[in-house]
């Protein structure tokens, strides 16, 4: 008879530990490009010649590493706002992970699967959208 495999609980150390990798890749991706001008092209706009949601996001780094948050919004506006979201979570993740309460959203908003689709939606139709006006 198979067993039922149950998800990893929750841990801030390591969400805080992945949140840094991603942090670290996009900040060594930007400073190359801002500091020695080598960039990696995307593959969606290399292949299609359309863009991706995240196209830009290279272009956001380096003008968030020059403090530039208006240009960083153009570059593109999508990544921006997960960036701060990503920043909320990390401050609440540090509070937990310094003792401090668990800051959760309420019961019904914590379904990996509601935040999977709002997120592809969301990717999505800003590509759309983006494409159509560009």
């Amino acid at each position: 008879m198979a067993q039922s495999v149950q998800p990893a609980r929750f841990s801030p150390t390591r969400a805080l530990r992945s949140a840094g990798w991603l942090g670290a890749v996009g900040l060594a991706l930007s400073g190359a490009k801002l500091f020695a001008g080598v960039g990696i092209p995307c593959p969606w706009r290399t292949l299609t010649g359309t863009l991706c949601p995240f196209c830009g996001s290279t272009r956001l780094g380096v003008s968030l590493l020059q403090g530039d948050l208006a240009a960083a919004w153009v570059a593109n506006p999508f990544v921006l706002v997960l960036l701060g979201g990503l920043g909320l979570a990390v401050v609440a993740w540090s509070v937990e992970a310094l003792g401090g309460p668990a800051l959760r959203p309420p019961a019904g908003l914590r379904s990996a699967a509601l935040w999977s689709t709002v997120f592809v939606v969301t990717a999505l139709g800003f590509a759309l959208v983006r494409n159509l006006w560009q």
